[in-house]
């Protein structure tokens, strides 16, 4: 019996060690957890502003993350996807929020999700802090669910 015990007991201890655990974020950490640095008049982009993470965030680099936001599509050939805090009659193009308050996705395969559906999206998180071209968070390998 006591074999048993202990061969279960060791099973457990494996399968925990294995679990690959994963960080929900919210939109207040993606938000809080940023600084952006106003540009200089002599910079080359004086729109952009250079990004720093606060230390919390930056150990999350590279990792699952899991978010919960809004799907927007940027283009007509359907092919450059976002996620927003807010819908997008409401999103950051249109004045509510800052550019922290979306953040890129990168699916494997093209989506098939609508404007506006509410998604959980996990993936890698990557961090942007000087790409005026992109946004500065991203999520790679992205895969999603319709929460509605």
């Amino acid at each position: 019996m006591k074999k048993k015990q202990c061969f279960t007991i060791l099973v457990l201890l494996w399968i925990g060690t294995t679990t690959y655990a994963q960080t929900v974020l919210d939109w207040a950490d993606l938000s809080g957890e940023i600084s952006l640095e106003l540009p200089s008049p002599e910079a080359v982009l004086p729109g952009f502003q250079k990004a720093t993470f606060s230390p919390k965030m930056s150990t999350l680099e590279g990792k699952k993350v899991m978010v919960i936001g809004y799907f927007l599509v940027l283009d007509g050939k359907q092919s450059a996807y976002l996620l927003s805090k807010n819908p997008m009659a409401s999103c950051f193009f249109c004045g509510n929020g800052g550019p922290e308050t979306i953040m890129e996705l990168h699916f494997d395969e093209k989506p098939s999700f609508e404007m506006d559906d509410l998604l959980s999206v996990e993936g890698t998180l990557r961090l942007n802090e000087d790409d005026p071209n992109a946004c500065y968070y991203r999520i790679e390998n992205a895969e999603a669910f319709s929460l509605k």
